[in-house]
């Protein structure tokens, strides 16, 4: 099965194309991202969560959702097409504003990123917005270059119907992304079973995680 191409365009050049369009057209993302950082403030939930070092392993069975949803470059997908290209998959909930769990999750992400060496062209690392009325794609784009993201991890945005779709089908949906909590997902390949790591779960773990189910 063919994966998707990677990086035919670096990400950084077209991060500056669009923050360039987006400087003329209106505010600019900082700003933007400055109002709703404002805007959620309280992670209270967050920081409860971030106190528990203890991580839960158990393993499951989803139903990826055939929900339209839009990646950081701007292209529309299919999300089950598109996370079931063959590739083992690591994936993981965040949204760009949030002040508590996402900044530890992605700095998590990026350390795994790291870590897998050889084995990086292999997988499909994916973070899906649970706040995609801002998460648009520029901002998923400008959040990818400020966080040093590769290209085999995609980022992705969309309706709030999608986005509550595609949690619920986790069973990562708490409501409101202000209650949401730390969760890693993987999976070796289609119509395995899903890993699912409830917590702060190390970069080493994850890896460890990853290689156990793709051996």
């Amino acid at each position: 099965m063919m994966f998707k191409s990677a990086c035919s365009i670096p990400r950084g050049m077209c991060c500056a194309m669009l923050l360039y369009g987006l400087a003329v057209a209106g505010p600019s993302l900082a700003e933007d991202k400055a109002a709703a950082t404002a805007e959620h403030a309280d992670h209270s939930a967050h920081k409860a969560a971030a106190s528990k070092s203890d991580v839960r392993r158990s393993e499951a069975r989803y139903r990826v959702p055939a929900v339209k949803m839009v990646d950081q470059d701007g292209n529309k997908v299919v999300f089950n097409k598109e996370i079931d290209d063959g590739r083992p998959v690591i994936l993981n909930f965040v949204y760009t504003s949030c002040t508590a769990i996402c900044p530890v999750m992605t700095h998590i992400f990026v350390q795994v990123q790291n870590k897998l060496g050889k084995s990086l062209d292999k997988v499909h690392m994916v973070s899906v917005s649970i706040d995609p009325e801002y998460d648009t794609p520029a901002r998923l784009l400008e959040f990818e270059e400020e966080n040093g993201m590769g290209c085999q991890w995609d980022f992705y945005t969309g309706t709030s119907d999608a986005s509550v779709a595609v949690q619920k089908a986790f069973e990562a949906y708490q409501g409101d992304k202000m209650n949401h909590l730390p969760l890693t997902l993987m999976r070796a390949a289609p119509g395995k079973p899903w890993v699912r790591l409830d917590g702060f779960a190390s970069p080493d773990m994850i890896v460890k995680e990853f290689r156990a189910i793709t051996k």
